[in-house]
């Protein structure tokens, strides 16, 4: 009787829960709609961190499937829209989830920086409830992340505020608003989504990179009816300096895409770069990013083995401006021709820098690659 009374007391918290807001669950799994922003449903492998999905340390570390209200004129949808592994320590994210399906065809919205939803907690498939990330009593949805608002497990606009001396930083997507489709672009604007990016990294070689990899996606991840979709996650490693001493401003940033190509043959490729202005974004395999990954977190995995580790299609641009897709060879080949990928990183670096100037606003650097 009292599991009956339990399982019922739940059904009536969840149909009390208002539409619009984020939450914290003990596997992706849990949520098939969250599930779904993973390639066959197969979460990345960080051991110590997270394993077969499920995340070693419960108190600090939380899976959060992102769930934002759209709404537009009449229109009213509340759906998941990515997936983020998230550092109550460090107070940033160690990864972000999502699926890319085609670029806005809206313009980069008016939205505030929020924080994720207090007091709220949700069932497991176990029935067990699961805490949001914060104990203080504000509100069960989303909240405009305010200066004057405390709280202790996530970072908020107060955090950035304060001034480093010899340092400018940005609230750098994971997500970027740039890969997000219309509905999706405002969800992507919480700080449980963003790192401290130095702002001339963020604006500059990284966001050029974002909009180059956007556009092989568009040309290249088809599948069938011709629908646009590739798996990306792109995620921060932490440093030992700190903004605020509150949140870590991340070493290095990555991001990692696994899609079908047009002619059905599965296709991944790999950036990485310090968390430095001018730093050069490396472009390479797969393999060659988990591998340099292993140093922070070992036997480090992005995608299951459907995702090649020694061949990417890689973008690049030639002289005259269009783009041109390489093979690069992995594995002990890759070993043997290290120093000519780190040249041909520089020169792709290169070209986009001259190709593309600088963004000058920290959103427009996520959400508006035409424009630049």
């Amino acid at each position: 009787m009292m599991g009956i009374l339990n399982h019922l007391s739940t059904l009536l918290l969840l149909s009390l829960l208002p539409p619009a807001l984020s939450h914290v669950v003990k596997k992706f799994s849990d949520v098939p709609q969250c599930k779904s922003f993973f390639l066959k449903g197969t979460t990345p492998n960080l051991p110590g961190i997270l394993v077969d999905g499920k995340v070693q340390d419960q108190n600090r570390y939380k899976l959060i499937c992102q769930l934002f209200k759209y709404k537009k004129k009449t229109e009213v949808k509340n759906i998941y829209r990515f997936a983020t592994l998230y550092d109550t320590t460090n107070r940033i994210p160690v990864f972000s989830a999502y699926t890319f399906t085609g670029p806005p065809t809206d313009r980069r919205p008016n939205q505030r920086w929020m924080i994720e939803p207090q007091t709220v907690v949700l069932p497991s498939q176990s029935w067990m409830m699961e805490p949001q990330l914060e104990d203080k009593h504000y509100t069960r949805n989303m909240m405009v992340a305010g200066r004057r608002l405390r709280v202790e497990h996530q970072a908020t606009n107060a955090d950035y505020k304060v001034k480093i001396k010899g340092m400018h930083l940005d609230r750098g997507h994971l997500f970027p608003c740039s890969y997000a489709d219309d509905e999706t672009m405002r969800s992507t604007f919480t700080l449980t989504n963003a790192v401290p990016q130095e702002r001339g990294f963020n604006r500059g070689r990284w966001s050029q990179m974002e909009c180059k990899v956007r556009e092989y996606l568009v040309k290249n991840c088809k599948e069938a009816e011709d629908q646009m979709k590739a798996y990306v996650v792109t995620g921060a490693v932490p440093s030992n300096n700190k903004l605020n001493k509150r949140v870590n401003i991340p070493d290095l940033l990555w991001t990692a895409y696994c899609c079908k190509n047009n002619l059905g043959q599965w296709v991944a490729g790999a950036y990485w770069g310090k968390n430095v202005k001018g730093e050069t974004v490396n472009s390479n395999t797969l393999g060659v990013l988990e591998k340099e990954l292993t140093s922070f977190y070992k036997d480090f995995k992005v995608f299951p083995y459907y995702c090649p580790r020694k061949a990417i299609q890689s973008v690049e641009q030639d002289e005259t401006g269009r783009n041109r897709e390489r093979v690069l060879e992995g594995g002990a080949g890759q070993k043997r021709s290290g120093k000519g990928s780190r040249e041909r990183s520089m020169k792709m670096a290169r070209r986009t820098g001259d190709e593309l100037k600088e963004c000058d606003e920290e959103d427009g650097c996520d959400c508006d690659c035409d424009e630049k």
